[in-house]
């Protein structure tokens, strides 16, 4: 009897944080992992270790997603592998704090390059390896649509990363579903004091922050849940109510 085949889930940012979280709840679920990191390789060594506990095989691989050379060498890298890609998860993303009259073209240009770019070069290629059928999932945040003036480029990105998903989502239907989830507050950067922090979570109406395992649960549902695409699933705590 043939050996059953394994398949591959892509996962950018999958270093740490919630790229982490998704390449984690993949790994469990039996899929190979391409763990795509930019500059964190020692996050990344320790992450593989992490999710080849799961019994699966996992694959770092370094680029610059601002470069679309990059893209093209990750893709040719990938077509090496022993495995069929079924997913992708396009969650790297840079955040630069910057108000509207600071922000300099070369940091406009980084956010939008990381952010919404490459998502759209990655579900090219992806899409291209994926003839019978599989699932885009763009990460975007509950604040895509707010006015965030101290994070412009950044909420461009992110209102953009969700026209985007709907975008994909009718070009490539059938064979491709196409989702987004957009995260709430769940770890501080160092862009927030512990006080701005801690304030953001006081105007939630549940008053903490959404756990890692809350959010990778959202790539669950989208797996399992075929009937769904060109959605953006909010998981915010009830920031959008505010």
């Amino acid at each position: 009897m043939a050996e059953k085949e394994v398949p591959l889930a892509l996962v950018t940012g999958a270093a740490h944080r919630l790229g982490l979280a998704f390449a984690d709840l993949l790994a469990r679920r039996g899929y190979a992992i391409l763990l795509h990191f930019r500059s964190s390789a020692g996050q990344a060594s320790a992450a593989a270790q992490k999710l080849q506990a799961a019994g699966v095989p996992v694959y770092p691989i370094q680029a610059d997603l601002g470069d679309p050379e990059q893209i093209r060498a990750l893709f040719a890298r990938l077509d090496g592998l022993p495995h069929p890609l079924k997913v992708l998860v396009n969650s790297a993303a840079v955040m630069t704090r910057r108000t509207v009259r600071e922000l300099s073209v070369p940091e406009w240009d980084a956010t939008l390059d990381i952010n919404l770019r490459a998502p759209f070069l990655m579900a090219q290629a992806a899409a291209e390896r994926m003839p019978a059928g599989g699932l885009i999932v763009n990460v975007s945040d509950a604040g895509a649509n707010r006015a965030w003036t101290a994070f412009p480029a950044y909420a461009v990105s992110k209102a953009g990363l969700e026209a985007l998903t709907r975008l994909l989502a009718r070009a490539y239907a059938p064979k491709l579903r196409v989702n987004a989830i957009a995260p709430g507050l769940v770890l501080p950067s160092e862009l927030v004091t512990p006080e701005e922090w801690q304030k953001l979570l006081d105007r939630l109406p549940l008053k903490h922050p959404a756990g890692l395992e809350e959010v990778a649960g959202a790539l669950d549902f989208l797996l399992q849940n075929e009937s769904l695409t060109g959605q953006t699933i909010v998981v915010d705590g009830g920031y959008s109510l505010l």
